[in-house]
């Protein structure tokens, strides 16, 4: 008990000074309507830093997560984003050949899922196969109707094209306007060249001059723009021309192409494999 009362007196002039400036302060706040009014904003003001900076202290802790819901709704939109830019694209590449009529060539589209260019041997991959349409054999053009490949191999939703720049590539070509011609071919060297090999020594080629199919090929139609001479030289016995044309289609930038299928090429080669023509192809051995 003792003790309690030396507490109290050491502690009494503290305890009657705070109660005095309460009575004090209670006093001024009630004596003005004025006084009120800005004490109340002060507390305000006051309780509401207190609550923001609580409240900040937990938005703090809240970022990791709320940065994780972003990311995973950034990753759905760009989803959807895909799936649409890949409908409209299709849609509108397909609308290029919508009023293309019954001819001797079946024409469709497809876009570019994968495409290698520095490597020996280059291969396209495509996003439709079987199931809409693609078949093996089918050239591939550019979007602008250049000579960029031939498909080689299918699946169902997929198809692989060989790249005009592999080495094992082969199609026939001609300077446009004339009726010279020879093997195309890619040397390996440069993606933006391919080589006209065995042109005739009466062609004259001249730089600029285009160079297109030949319609001997059976992947390709006739008079597909390869490319422009670029340089041509004779060979060693000075019978045959060797041209490096330079490739229209942008193999490097390749993202949509054309698909056309020869409906004819089939039947002609039944016909080349007919026994009447092997009987014929005997007897004159």
């Amino acid at each position: 008990m003792r003790k309690l009362l030396e507490f109290i007196r050491s502690v009494y002039v503290v305890v009657l000074f705070v109660v005095l400036e309460a009575i004090a302060i209670s006093y001024y706040a009630h004596s003005t309507y004025y006084t009120q009014a800005r004490l109340l904003a002060r507390s305000n003001q006051v309780v509401g830093g207190v609550h923001g900076l609580f409240a900040g202290v937990r938005h703090y802790f809240s970022l990791g997560r709320e940065n994780r819901e972003l990311l995973a709704h950034v990753a759905r939109m760009k989803e959807r984003l895909a799936l649409y830019e890949e409908a409209e694209t299709a849609a509108r590449l397909d609308g290029y050949m919508q009023d293309i009529g019954v001819s001797k060539y079946r024409i469709m589209t497809a876009s570019v899922t994968s495409n290698t260019v520095n490597r020996a041997q280059n291969l396209i991959v495509l996003n439709r196969g079987r199931r809409d349409g693609v078949a093996e054999e089918m050239a591939v053009l550019s979007s602008d109707g250049a000579m960029a490949g031939y498909v080689v191999d299918c699946t169902e939703r997929y198809a692989v094209a060989m790249s005009v720049l592999n080495t094992s590539f082969r199609a026939s070509g001609k300077l446009a306007g004339s009726d010279y011609f020879g093997s195309i071919y890619w040397d390996g060297g440069d993606q933006h060249t391919v080589v006209l090999d065995e042109l005739s020594k009466y062609a004259d080629p001249q730089p600029g001059q285009e160079v297109v199919t030949t319609g001997f090929s059976q992947y390709f139609p006739a008079d597909v723009l390869i490319g422009w001479v670029e340089s041509a030289h004779l060979n060693e016995t000075r019978t045959a021309y060797r041209v490096h044309v330079r490739l229209a289609a942008e193999m490097t930038r390749l993202t949509d192409v054309i698909l056309v299928e020869n409906r004819d090429l089939m039947e002609v080669r039944e016909l080349q494999n007919s026994e009447k023509v092997e009987q014929h192809t005997r007897q004159n051995r």
